[in-house]
């Protein structure tokens, strides 16, 4: 069985605090592949102001610099709105004899139980979940309590013992990330600090930068 990680987002743009944390868990939980999937119309966001095209280039210019990185753009050649189980049965699909590691940051699970067919996703792969420093999960509602409860599991060789299905929250501090970074940066704050002109050097990778610049986006 071969393991790939998946980090789906609208990357407008994709930075540091996407790729540095996907990193580190290809690194933890020894995944062979990650592979970056920008939205097209992502089902709880406004439509994203730079053309998916951009977008996507982004995403290949940071997936340049990581040999285990790709750019997986069908939900970008998918009519509609952007539903993540769709995307997971066409991995599926694709990658038989496979484990998906779907990874999301602890905001997105705390919403989960909301998204489209939840259920179904956990059928097609487990969920990697990037916590926080000092997260608590004690105030959490009694939907992501049950679904915690059902699923979630203690460490990754009880990911891999299973097709699909666990859940695994990571400890908040993993080997071989950059702890200098704001592992809590956002595109909007990235996408902020252009429009001001600030510094943004060491959120952003030399290759996405350089093509912000040179196309002028963000202005």
């Amino acid at each position: 069985m071969s393991n790939i990680g998946i980090l789906g987002g609208t990357f407008n743009p994709i930075h540091l605090g996407h790729t540095l944390p996907a990193k580190a868990v290809a690194a933890h939980l020894s995944l062979d592949e990650i592979l970056l999937i920008p939205a097209s119309i992502p089902p709880h966001k406004a439509s994203p102001n730079i053309s998916a095209k951009h977008r996507a280039t982004m995403v290949k210019l940071a997936c340049d610099a990581e040999p285990n990185f790709s750019c997986d753009e069908r939900e970008l050649q998918r009519n509609g709105h952007s539903f993540t189980v769709d995307t997971l049965r066409e991995l599926s699909q694709c990658h038989p004899n496979t484990h998906l590691y779907f990874i999301m940051g602890l905001d997105s699970l705390l919403t989960f139980t909301t998204w489209h067919k939840h259920q179904e996703i956990l059928s097609f792969c487990h969920l990697v979940v990037n916590t926080r420093p000092n997260y608590q999960l004690s105030n959490i509602n009694q939907a992501t309590k049950l679904l915690l409860n059902k699923h979630q599991v203690d460490d990754a060789k009880a990911l891999k013992n299973s097709y699909a299905g666990g859940i695994l929250l990571l400890p908040s501090s993993l080997p071989n990330y950059d702890k200098h970074l704001d592992i809590n940066i956002s595109s909007s704050e990235v996408r902020q600090r252009l429009i001001n002109k600030q510094e943004c050097q060491h959120l952003l990778s030399p290759a996405v930068l350089d093509f912000i610049n040179k196309n002028k986006l963000y202005r």
